[in-house]
């Protein structure tokens, strides 16, 4: 492709009417988020459903732009996690997360809700023994024992935490498994 056609290719995306669909690096560059972000918030995220074409590519309608300007003001604006976001949706719904990607006061929104660590009995920590342990019950029990003083919160909250990170792990090799597909030969 010739500089000239390039160069008017990128004058026609930026002459776009505010009804054109955008495409998935037109969308991340106008959020400032990477495209394996906007990815992962469609695994997250049902309500987001772009248009996908002949190899996977996505068109975002502007009414899906909206949604994930909102998303990602919850997100990194105003310190809501995933769930928090998922939480607005299914309470306050698609439009008003619109709203707020338009730039609408928040509100009143769903408060976030913290994960709660402290125990909701008072029990040993995890690095302190059982009082009135001796040594040699100490030697016997071995360094299992912590795991079972986990309150059943923090391990939700844990297990949470792995399921996503698992899910970001899938988006990246499925990914990589994409460039690497394109990248061999025919």
């Amino acid at each position: 492709m010739s500089l000239a056609e390039n160069t008017s290719e990128f004058e026609a995306e930026l002459d776009k009417s505010p009804d054109a669909f955008r495409t998935i690096s037109e969308v991340a560059d106008d959020l400032d988020v990477p495209q394996h972000v906007l990815r992962f918030w469609e695994t997250r995220f049902p309500q987001i459903r772009p248009l996908k074409r002949g190899g996977g590519r996505r068109y975002y309608r502007p009414d899906d732009v909206l949604l994930l300007q909102g998303i990602r003001r919850l997100l990194y604006g105003e310190g809501y996690t995933i769930k928090g976001v998922q939480r607005i949706l299914k309470e306050q719904g698609v439009r008003r997360v619109q709203a707020i990607g338009r730039g609408e006061p928040l509100g009143q929104l769903a408060p976030e809700l913290p994960v709660d660590t402290t125990p909701s009995e008072p029990q040993a920590t995890l690095l302190s023994p059982p009082a009135g342990e001796n040594t040699a019950a100490r030697a016997q029990r071995g360094p299992a024992f912590g795991a079972a003083l986990l309150d059943e919160r923090i391990l939700s909250a844990l297990k949470a935490t792995l399921f996503e990170l698992a899910e970001c792990k899938r988006v990246i090799e499925s990914t990589r498994d994409d460039t690497n597909r394109d990248d061999s030969p025919a």
